[in-house]
């Protein structure tokens, strides 16, 4: 059982930036590939980004490309999420997923096994 904690969320305005990040009790989490989620009011969860196993390969949602940033920090058992240029309709809650070993940057839910609580990233107008 893998436990993520995610952290970094708030109130931003549009325009703004904020880096969430999510410390995974795993110490290996860097032979596995990570994501990030989102779900809005009302809305389904929705993918946003994901990073191999390695990091060599990225993917991104085309609501986010070019605003927001996947990375990871190995030796903290981290992965991050950097978000610029937020817009109101980025407002949702945030979680990151620990995907399969040695996998690939999925945009499915269901290819992730353990799931954080979530964040909130609210963003005013």
């Amino acid at each position: 059982q893998v436990q993520l904690v995610e952290s970094g969320g708030g109130l931003v305005q549009a325009g703004g930036s904020l880096r969430l990040s999510c410390a995974a009790s795993e110490r290996n989490i860097s032979r596995y590939a990570m994501g990030w989620f989102r779900q809005a009011p009302g809305k389904e969860r929705e993918f946003v980004a994901a990073m191999s196993w390695r990091g060599g390969s990225l993917n991104y949602a085309d609501s986010v490309k070019g605003r927001f940033t996947i990375s990871r920090d190995n030796a903290k058992n981290t992965v991050y999420l950097q978000m610029n240029s937020l817009k109101p309709e980025d407002t949702a809650v945030y979680y990151c997923a620990v995907g399969q070993l040695f996998g690939q940057p999925s945009v499915y839910s269901t290819y992730y096994v353990y799931w954080g609580q979530g964040t909130q990233v609210s963003v005013s107008s």
